[in-house]
């Protein structure tokens, strides 16, 4: 089998990449930059370098395979990010149209489907609405939780004010986390075997916490026990995230995330359609690795 993975060497698609050419697979990786063509060879893959933003590069680069895996990179010069997100799920459908795939293992988000109010999740709702319209193309949607990554950004406030936050408080273990190779297990096993059929979707989760929970874990592995979670306005983690250095636009998209996620939306319909937690990193496992960050910085 061959396959197209999008995405570059990012903490998906480089494991994802590995696991299929460990199962005796071959691969092409696309990526927009020159300098990560070395190290998708040393996957054992073929780099294909372009931009997703170009159709025609994603249909020469389609044609002969027999799955592909699609993500929307991040784009945080967007001027209209829900949209641009949106405009690279019609690039895909194209181009996937095109040559004839039949099996596509699409990522997408818990929250993908609200069609609005969910920040830049909305626009991987249009993407997902994109791919569904073709009609003879075994499509599979994954739909991960919160990323343990995003904890990351919490470094800065935690140093400099002492607490961790942000616009949404999460309490009775409804806030969802996913570690990253719990999503690339999830995406090469359908890759592998490819027994989905129809357009369908699945939830990735490796734990289910409050928010207090995540500021006890990481309180504790970095030695500030007494951490707490502190619960933002829209309002203050908006000017923050500008005053960070991101633009108005894709701030006020992770606001609107946020108090999606505060609100309950974001993950109604996970509490209604999700499955048994499945993945292997735990918060507890998360904790020790964002302390080997924190004490790095």
């Amino acid at each position: 089998m061959h396959y197209i993975i999008t995405g570059s060497t990012g903490h998906i698609s480089s494991p994802l990449t590995k696991a299929l050419i460990a199962a005796g697979h071959t691969a092409t990786v696309i990526t927009s930059r020159q300098n990560n063509v070395a190290a998708i060879e040393a996957l054992g893959a073929k780099a294909a370098v372009g931009s997703v933003e170009d159709v025609q590069f994603l249909k020469d680069t389609f044609a002969g395979a027999d799955a592909v895996y699609t993500m929307v990179p991040p784009n945080f010069g967007a001027a209209e990010w829900k949209k641009w997100i949106g405009s690279i799920g019609r690039n895909y459908t194209e181009a996937i149209k095109a040559t004839g795939i039949k099996y596509v293992v699409n990522l997408s988000s818990v929250g993908a489907h609200l069609p609005d109010g969910v920040g830049p999740v909305s626009g991987l709702y249009l993407v997902e609405q994109s791919l569904n319209t073709l009609s003879d193309v075994n499509v599979k949607h994954l739909r991960p939780a919160y990323f343990y990554d995003n904890l990351y950004a919490n470094i800065g406030l935690i140093k400099q004010a002492g607490i961790i936050g942000s616009n949404f408080n999460v309490n009775d273990k409804k806030f969802v986390l996913v570690d990253t190779a719990d999503i690339a297990a999830v995406a090469a096993k359908a890759l592998l075997e490819l027994n989905f059929t129809g357009h369908s979707y699945e939830y990735i989760a490796s734990d289910e916490v409050s928010t207090a929970d995540i500021a006890g874990a990481i309180g504790n592995a970095i030695g500030k026990p007494a951490l707490p979670w502190v619960p933002f306005t829209d309002e203050q983690a908006f000017e923050g995230m500008v005053q960070a250095g991101l633009s108005k636009e894709i701030a006020a998209n992770y606001t609107e995330m946020g108090h999606a996620v505060n609100s309950g939306t974001m993950y109604e319909d996970y509490w209604k359609n999700h499955t048994p937690v499945s993945g292997k990193t735990k918060l507890h496992d998360f904790a020790k690795i964002f302390a080997t960050a924190y004490n790095a910085g």
